[in-house]
């Protein structure tokens, strides 16, 4: 970190000399892969509305955190998203509603549940930081923490990717080949809640989506092939962030708010080029 904080110091810009934009700039750094590996992913399968869902479900994965007087609810949001997006799974592989109607059922009573938690007693002041993130006080420990998820992730799409590409395009040909679409859409369905729920705190649950499917689609209005796709949602994703960190430390803007609206800048000039 000291040679991070020597090498980001060393730029000619007032906003590089304070040792919380260098934090936020690494985290960027390494959000961004992080959010442009899964968000292409989350596109292609429609999951959308799936990841919306989980981020705001978070709530109640806060309080569950809370009751168990934790200091950090960082882990109880970890297992019940993923738990959350196993039972989304189950759910949808055996239920009878569709989908989206599923999903939206869900996050209702995720939602509901983990607000009624949050203001016993007035309490929900205490947590209304989950909503809006501050990337801004983002610790050490808390970017290394990142660095470990974005290498498992980074590996785990690697070693998968054709296997969720497959059973997301075409079912019937993913079981032909041997693979297990179900165990393959839980599987990736959790690795989903586990980015979400640990970006919550930085970015905020009320933003983390757009920041997940934002860049991906806008790389789908700009690629012609898969690793187009990948690589420009990338550098978009890249671009938006810093660009909005930048630009919330001269306005006074929450973070993750301000990349969002860059974010959606880019991909209203994706979409005119498109045109």
């Amino acid at each position: 970190m000291s040679y991070w904080s020597w090498l980001i110091g060393s730029l000619p810009f007032e906003w590089a000399q304070f040792s919380f934009m260098q934090n936020a700039l690494l985290a960027i750094l390494l959000v961004s892969p992080l959010f442009a590996l899964i968000g292409t992913l989350v596109i292609s399968n429609q999951m959308a509305f799936f990841s919306e869902a989980i981020g705001h479900a978070t709530l109640t994965g806060i309080a569950i955190g809370a009751l168990l007087g934790l200091p950090d609810p960082t882990w109880s949001m970890i297992i019940f998203c993923v738990l959350l997006a196993l039972a989304v799974t189950v759910l949808r592989r055996y239920g009878t509603v569709s989908a989206d109607t599923l999903i939206g059922l869900v996050m209702s009573f995720a939602v509901a549940l983990g607000v009624v938690l949050l203001s016993r007693d007035g309490g929900f002041s205490k947590y209304s930081g989950f909503l809006i993130g501050d990337l801004l006080t983002i610790t050490p420990t808390e970017i290394g923490r990142l660095a470990v998820i974005l290498l498992v992730v980074g590996v785990l799409w690697v070693l998968y990717f054709n296997h969720f590409v497959l059973s997301f395009l075409n079912k019937s040909l993913a079981r032909s080949r041997g693979l297990n679409v179900w165990a393959t859409e839980a599987f990736f369905s959790s690795i989903v809640a586990l980015v979400v729920a640990v970006s919550i705190p930085w970015v905020g649950l009320l933003v983390v989506n757009s920041l997940l499917i934002i860049p991906a689609a806008t790389a789908r209005n700009l690629a012609v092939n898969s690793r187009q796709y990948v690589l420009i949602a990338f550098c978009l994703s890249l671009v938006a962030s810093i660009t909005g960190l930048v630009l919330s430390f001269y306005w006074g803007t929450a973070t993750g708010a301000t990349v969002v609206l860059v974010a959606m800048m880019l991909y209203a000039l994706s979409f005119l080029l498109k045109r």
